[in-house]
């Protein structure tokens, strides 16, 4: 167990990192922030800020000696570059390099006994239009590595786009995806500790727009809630197949036939942010009681339910408005200029 007054190092400096830190310090931690930018909003809220590129290994080693655990909040990071800092490092990079790789990631999820949508490797135009043929239209290419929010992705509707949606997404190694009429999104959060020990919350539905998370509700609907079983099972069997430590969170589409994860994220999540206030222990606090080894907290709603809103872009401007709606929790992460399809912050309503 580590005590509170020791330092955990976080490696990167987005709002993830600054809600990590918020929460740790609440518990009595020290955060030292590991970040290749001048001015990252978590460091804003830590006790040290490290600059030095990700890749930097021998920046990392020192970083290392000066923290007693570290963590990271986004998985698109130099696996061997983060291998340096050895045990000390919560979740492994085992996790990271999962998760940072489609076409692994879709492997990983059906060995553990999980369902994915029918997909296949692309790394040629003549790729894409095997997978047309074999998985059929419509389809949804996916870089293998460096996508998030929507990024990296391109629709083939008809044999006509095969290679605009190739060449959309920069002929990049990828996988096809079939698209998947489904009912709903939801996630499954869940923080697994070393032991095996284990949480969730209840699921968030999640609603998107232009490959962006808007809004994520609790309880979810009735389409979600009857497959919230199997997806947790689902989770849960990901997670112990990773060892993963901390917070893990699996997205998942509601279809006739049954939970199909979607992709996983070995960390906080957006569609978690309701936590801090929607339920007793936040996403946060909960990584850090994990990677910390501290007794995990109760994760019930203190609430009927909970809606969180993204601020997207020049949404952060309603901020006037937002501080003066009653029982409206504001968080506005302080990254600067807004820009179309950038987080600014987010909202939650707690229902009594």
């Amino acid at each position: 167990m580590i005590p509170p007054g020791s330092t955990i190092g976080i490696i990167g400096g987005g709002q993830l990192g600054r809600m990590l830190a918020i929460a740790a310090a609440q518990l009595g931690y020290k955060c030292n922030i590991f970040d290749p930018h001048e001015n990252p909003c978590a460091a804003d809220v830590a006790a040290s800020f490290t600059r030095a590129d990700f890749s930097d290994m021998a920046a990392l080693r020192e970083f290392g000696r000066g923290v007693d655990v570290a963590t990271y909040e986004f998985e698109n990071l130099p696996v061997e570059a983060l291998d340096v800092l050895g045990d000390r490092l919560k979740p492994s990079t085992r996790s990271l390099a999962v998760a940072q790789d489609r076409a692994r990631e879709k492997a990983f999820i059906e060995g553990c006994g999980a369902r994915v949508a029918p997909w296949r490797q692309i790394s040629s135009l003549a790729d894409v239009t095997a997978a047309v043929l074999k998985v059929g239209l419509p389809l949804v290419l996916k870089t293998r590595r460096y996508g998030y929010d929507g990024k990296g992705q391109a629709w083939v509707r008809s044999r006509r786009e095969e290679q605009s949606a190739f060449e959309a997404i920069g002929e990049e190694p990828a996988i096809a995806e079939a698209g998947i009429n489904f009912l709903a999104e939801f996630s499954v959060i869940i923080a697994r500790w070393e032991d095996g020990a284990h949480v969730f919350w209840d699921s968030p539905e999640n609603e998107h727009g232009e490959g962006i998370l808007r809004r994520s509700s609790v309880p979810c609907s009735k389409h979600c809630a009857a497959q919230v079983a199997g997806a947790r099972e689902a989770a849960r069997k990901i997670a112990d197949a990773l060892g993963h430590v901390g917070v893990l969170t699996v997205e998942f589409f509601a279809s006739d036939n049954g939970p199909l994860v979607n992709e996983i994220a070995p960390r906080v999540h957006n569609s978690g942010h309701w936590t801090i206030e929607g339920a007793v222990t936040s996403q946060f606090e909960q990584h850090i009681r994990a990677i910390c080894g501290l007794p995990p907290g109760p994760t019930d709603l203190t609430g009927s339910g909970a809606v969180m809103d993204n601020l997207i872009g020049s949404d952060v401007e309603r901020w006037p408005k937002l501080v003066a709606e009653p029982g409206l929790h504001v968080h506005i992460y302080d990254k600067g200029e807004p820009r179309p399809g950038r987080k600014m912050g987010h909202t939650t309503k707690v229902m009594r």
